[in-house]
């Protein structure tokens, strides 16, 4: 299956979102003559406004009439680009996703866009410094990790949340960088450079406020929006695109491509925004004291994504229903009534959290989450029992993992000074007889006890060892 990368673009006003869905609503009046898919095409704006995935439309007023139509029209294509700036994307990218994921439920084809070029180059928008220059080689390593990412939540995607009884579009994964390779410098600004002026690219808002910086803005950022415009124009040729998706923060980038587009080709092309979805304090989603929750399994896991929403706060819950899963918003007012009736059951949190990691990580992450889940919190030692070796790690990331021979005999004590979880001598011996160690969820106060399997050493050959309140180690047993 191709598929390619998405990129954030733009926000237009109130009255402008207002006058599209009024045309939405127009096209589905009773006794209109489109087929189902046209339907669902001209529903789809207004379904993706109601759930606060859509936020406005761009041009104002060529896309408040000819958008509702062009969608019914025919199965248009849809595009959104990320820079792979990090080998993975994050949980503030995640919307991006799911509005192509919207599209392409109602028979459109969506493209994702790999800037392998454009993160050589990077953007200044939202930016108070200029990024740090990324090698090709980087760039070519996180663009393998964000390509994984976008590919698995498309798959399940298909397989877990598509009615099959629509027909989906389809899905390419592309990288400009396959564009620019053999293109010299001279080439491209002598043929597309003359169709771009100074005074509007230096009127955009995320050049006014890098030039007012004390850094300034260098050549290389300024020539970024001509980058995305000609990402736009060469997709438009090659696949058809009409339409652009992305973030409020890329209005600039998307303004530019649609007007080198519109005077090279003399064609209107669109912009769908979708909002900058930030916590309750402000901040963007998915990044607590500089960390980004990601969504590449090396680097932030099943378990972890599964906390981070279910720990959101009850004033974020049902927005975040509607933006991040597929669920009817019949049914998420009735998990919100079912929450406020018994809020101690945490029954729209714990929903939220599954669909978002069965989205991203699966059935068997969300297992995966569940187990974690059970082991850590419920001191469950059948969960414990069931985890993989890499969940374990996953679950204890700053545990030390060690593989030790199991030889008969082998004690409490044995392998608590084994594993340098207690001091040699009189010591180690007294804090396992004062109750400071546990082995499985379970205290253990007798130093000379002989391991036990099922108790001691459970069925995955696995040894949970917690020394104080704190401190754990894993122990992978070896046989004899």
């Amino acid at each position: 299956m191709a598929v390619s990368m998405l990129g954030f673009c733009c926000c237009v006003s109130r009255h402008a979102s207002c006058s599209l869905l009024r045309r939405a609503r127009l096209f589905l009046a009773p006794g209109s003559k489109f087929h189902r898919s046209a339907a669902a095409s001209g529903g789809l704006l207004l379904s993706l406004h109601k759930r606060g995935v859509l936020k406005d439309s761009f041009p104002e007023n060529a896309a408040q009439d000819q958008l509702p139509r062009l969608l019914q029209s025919a199965p248009q294509t849809v595009y959104c680009g990320f820079d792979p700036t990090a080998d993975s994307l994050h949980v503030g990218n995640l919307l991006a996703v799911i509005g192509l994921l919207h599209f392409r439920s109602a028979g459109h084809n969506v493209v994702a866009l790999l800037g392998g070029a454009t993160a050589q180059i990077g953007d200044p928008s939202g930016k108070t410094s200029e990024r740090e220059r990324l090698s090709a080689d980087v760039v070519e390593e996180n663009t393998r990790g964000i390509r994984e990412s976008i590919q698995r939540i498309f798959i399940n995607h298909e397989a877990l949340f598509h009615d099959r009884s629509w027909p989906l579009g389809t899905v390419n994964v592309l990288n400009n960088r396959s564009w620019y390779k053999s293109r010299g410098v001279v080439d491209f600004l002598s043929e597309t450079g003359r169709h771009f002026r100074m005074g509007t690219m230096l009127s955009r808002h995320s050049v006014q406020s890098r030039l007012r910086s004390a850094d300034g803005m260098s050549l290389t950022e300024f020539t970024y929006q001509v980058f995305q415009a000609y990402d736009f124009y060469h997709l438009h040729q090659i696949y058809g695109c009409r339409i652009q998706l992305g973030g409020t923060d890329q209005l600039g980038n998307l303004m530019s491509g649609h007007e080198y587009i519109h005077k090279v080709k003399g064609e209107e092309v669109y912009g769908l925004t979708i909002p900058l979805v930030t916590s309750t304090t402000g901040d963007k989603l998915g990044k607590t004291a500089g960390n980004a929750v990601w969504l590449n399994r090396d680097k932030t896991s099943p378990f972890q994504l599964y906390q981070f929403f279910l720990r959101q706060p009850d004033a974020s819950v049902e927005r975040y229903l509607k933006l991040f899963t597929f669920l009817p918003l019949v049914e998420v007012e009735t998990l919100m009534e079912q929450q406020r009736e018994d809020p101690s059951k945490r029954l729209a949190h714990k929903r939220l959290a599954a669909e978002v990691t069965k989205l991203v990580h699966g059935k068997e992450g969300l297992e995966s989450a569940k187990r974690c889940t059970n082991a850590l919190y419920h001191s469950s030692i059948q969960a414990l029992a069931q985890m993989s070796d890499e969940e374990l790690q996953e679950l204890f990331r700053e545990a030390p993992f060690q593989e030790m021979l199991l030889e008969p005999g082998t004690t409490v004590l044995d392998v608590c000074r084994k594993a340098s979880a207690i001091p040699d001598g009189p010591k180690g011996y007294r804090m396992i007889s004062e109750g400071a160690v546990w082995i499985n969820h379970k205290r253990e106060d007798k130093p000379e006890q002989v391991l036990i399997p099922n108790i001691h050493i459970l069925s995955n050959g696995l040894t949970l060892l917690r020394v104080g309140k704190k401190n754990f180690h894993i122990v992978k047993w070896l046989s004899l």
